[in-house]
């Protein structure tokens, strides 16, 4: 997919097919985060694939504004680590695996959490 086509016709999407996604999209996702700039090229994050149908449901369950995980196929879990800047090297971190998933063919929606909501995800993850 051309790169101004995919930045031009990428959506967020809120509903999603049950179809596992195939590893190489995974791999090429997950890929396209760990190139992410950040600053002073700390690469801060660590990240967490979830593909169990019980431990997603839980994570739809939790997420306030987010319950639409429990119906994703996957969901990958960024969690940053001693960042300078968290929220800019995040959305940095997001928007490529989202503009790589657009042009794989697949809709995603990141889902931010309220303090609370994000301590009983990172105790369901097992998350340090």
């Amino acid at each position: 997919m051309d790169v101004y086509e995919c930045l031009r016709g990428r959506r967020t999407v809120r509903q999603f097919k049950p179809d596992p996604v195939p590893e190489e999209t995974l791999t090429r996702i997950l890929d396209a985060a760990r190139w992410a700039p950040s600053s002073r090229n700390l690469q801060p994050w660590h990240l967490v694939v979830v593909k169990n149908r019980e431990m997603l449901a839980r994570m739809g369950q939790i997420a306030g504004t987010g319950s639409f995980i429990g119906d994703a196929p996957l969901a990958i879990a960024v969690v940053m680590e001693n960042a300078d800047q968290p929220q800019m090297d995040g959305g940095r971190l997001l928007q490529q695996m989202e503009i790589m998933a657009w042009s794989e063919g697949l809709g995603t929606c990141f889902v931010t959490l309220p303090e609370d909501e994000r301590g009983q995800i990172v105790e369901l993850l097992g998350i340090p």
